[in-house]
């Protein structure tokens, strides 16, 4: 009877707390929607308004129209997400805005790629032109928060404010041992002695060829953030190096000594000095970015009806449809068919973030853009990373523009095949028996070795993936099959080397490979329009709430899911890939 009664009782309890969270999510659902709803209002712009710009939200290529995105049942105040091209209208937008007399920016950090923050950058030095200032505060500057910031006029810091100035640094992680432990054998089959994709999993620190590539990356990066900061301080580069070498900005005071900073001043001061920018007795009137993108502004002219398309392919490749995180064969080909048989679609500006990924839906996405080419005139705009896959997708071009921070080239192949034979004996105490009706049925499964025989296939198809990859370069760049592949075998560049190699033509960002492209369609004037387009809110939400497994197992392990999602897609991918060769993160 006891029992009984513990049953039902326990019964009771599971069903009101099921009932709980279901009406808590539903109460969030209905915040997020009312929020949604009240953000799309436009917004009035008063007279001597300065327009604040923070960017500690994460900044992606094109942002969901999604109002529960990231919506979880653990994660009632999902963390928004800002368009970068939307960053980038705005400060347009603000230039020639009367009611706009200047920016405020307070960037303690900016959660963008390198790339995407040197646009950003190049914008702000663009509104300056209009004679209107910009001012910066923070109460700390990470090194990509001051470089966003050294742009400005003046620039000031809280007096017991933190400086970070130290210079670049690469960290990969390698799990060589974790896998011998766990008794996995990664089988890698490659071209390319830069092709370091998989040494993670089959070295436990990097080989001479991948440290080379990363310290020239880097000091090439470096060397670009260093020349812009020295330049808008007064300073020289050996000086600014210097300073981070011995970590000489290690306090407010050391900041204004050296001239990284005008003053040391608290929140009352800048306001005061903020006020001081408007005149005598007036109020201090900020809008955020968020607000503003919601600001009415006088339409000049007629809407165009030439349009010039931009297709985003941001993510890693795959096969299949993609969304706004992942580049699909289907999806992205299919977008860039739409555009080339839309008669008003005079061009097309291919904006490209990705690391790479299959090799065959690469080769898919490529097929389309050379269709296109035929017809109108195709730019590539390369993002953060136009890597492997991601130049693969972009060689055909009849311009590539591409930032000096970009991450490009990478061009090479490889084959990952993981061995799961001896984990499931030795550590799961399982075994696996097969019935083949021919000798190499079970060929490219996990669960075996692979032959010498079944190994030399996987290799011949490499090569012969390589060999059509650096031909379709070699052809959409008037260079000799030789040549790419001198400076191919995986090796990656920067935009700014690999503009002095032939692999991109044009430094620049989103906006002057617009530029480029209505110059090549003899464009006056013209509206743009984005593709693919985006999924439906209801769709995205349902994948948010069933994907979210992965986060809370990279969480439980303590592990960065951005690296977890990177070896799930090593092992998960098809067998040959065009990858970016390291999962590399740069601090």
């Amino acid at each position: 009877m006891k029992s009984f009664f513990k049953n039902v009782l326990s019964t009771i309890v599971g069903v009101v707390l099921s009932v709980v969270v279901v009406v808590l999510l539903f109460i969030g659902i209905i915040s997020i929607a009312i929020s949604a709803l009240n953000s799309d209002k436009e917004t009035k712009v008063k007279a001597n308004s300065i327009l604040k710009i923070t960017l500690s939200k994460p900044i992606v290529e094109r942002a969901s129209n999604n109002p529960f995105e990231n919506l979880s049942i653990t994660n009632m105040n999902p963390e928004t997400e800002m368009e970068f091209k939307t960053i980038l209208n705005n400060i347009e937008k603000a230039k020639t805005d009367s009611r706009i007399k200047g920016i405020y920016l307070n960037v303690s950090f900016v959660n963008a790629g390198l790339s995407q923050t040197e646009e950003i950058r190049n914008k702000l030095l663009d509104f300056k032109k209009s004679g209107k200032f910009i001012i910066s505060y923070a109460e700390h500057y990470s090194q990509s928060g001051y470089y966003l910031s050294s742009v400005a006029d003046e620039i000031f810091l809280n007096p017991e404010g933190i400086f970070e100035l130290k210079g670049l640094s690469a960290q990969i992680i390698f799990f060589k041992d974790l896998l011998e432990k766990l008794d996995i054998e990664a089988q890698v089959i490659r071209h390319g002695k830069f092709k370091s994709a998989i040494e993670p999993f089959i070295l436990d620190k990097m080989s001479k060829e991948n440290r080379e590539q990363i310290s020239l990356l880097l000091t090439t990066i470096s060397d670009n953030i260093l020349d812009s900061i020295a330049s808008q301080r007064g300073l020289t580069i050996s000086r600014v190096e210097e300073l981070a070498d011995n970590l000489e900005l290690n306090t407010a005071a050391n900041c204004l000594e050296n001239n990284f900073v005008d003053a040391l001043i608290y929140q009352d001061n800048l306001e005061n000095k903020l006020k001081s920018k408007l005149g005598e007795k007036a109020k201090l009137q900020l809008i955020s970015l968020s607000k503003y993108n919601n600001a009415k502004v006088e339409r000049q002219g007629k809407i165009s009806r030439n349009k010039i398309a931009i297709i985003y392919a941001t993510g890693e490749i795959n096969s299949g449809k993609g969304d706004l995180k992942s580049v699909g064969s289907e999806t992205t080909a299919k977008a860039i068919k739409e555009a080339r048989e839309d008669k008003k679609v005079k061009a097309i500006v291919l904006r490209v973030n990705s690391p790479g990924g299959s090799a065959l839906a690469s080769d898919v996405i490529w097929r389309e853009t050379t269709l296109a080419k035929a017809e109108k005139p195709l730019v590539i705009s390369m993002g953060d990373l136009a890597a492997s896959g991601g130049y693969y997708i972009a060689c055909a071009a009849d311009t590539i523009v591409a930032n000096p921070t970009t991450i490009t080239g990478s061009i090479g192949v490889f084959g990952l095949i993981p061995n799961l034979q001896h984990f499931y004996k030795n550590k799961l105490g399982i075994t696996i028996d097969t019935v083949n009706t021919s000798k190499h049925a079970d060929f490219g499964g996990m669960y075996r070795r692979l032959t010498s025989f079944e190994r030399a296939k996987i290799q011949d198809h490499v090569e012969d993936i390589y060999a059509t990859f650096i031909s379709h370069v070699a052809e959409g760049r008037n260079m000799s099959t030789a040549a790419v592949d001198d400076i191919g075998q995986g090796r990656v560049w920067t935009g700014y080397d690999a503009k002095r190699l032939g692999l991109v033509d044009v430094l620049g960002g989103l906006e002057t490979a617009i530029d480029i492209a209505a110059d090549l369609a003899e464009l006056l004037d013209y509206r743009l329009v984005s593709l693919p387009k985006k999924e439906d809110p209801l769709e995205t939400f349902i994948k948010e709430i069933t994907g979210e497994e992965s986060k809370y197992i990279a969480n439980y392990l303590g592990v960065d899911r951005k690296f977890v999602k990177s070896i799930e897609s090593l092992i998960k991918g098809e067998i040959i890939q065009a990858r970016m060769p390291f999962i590399l993160e740069i601090n």
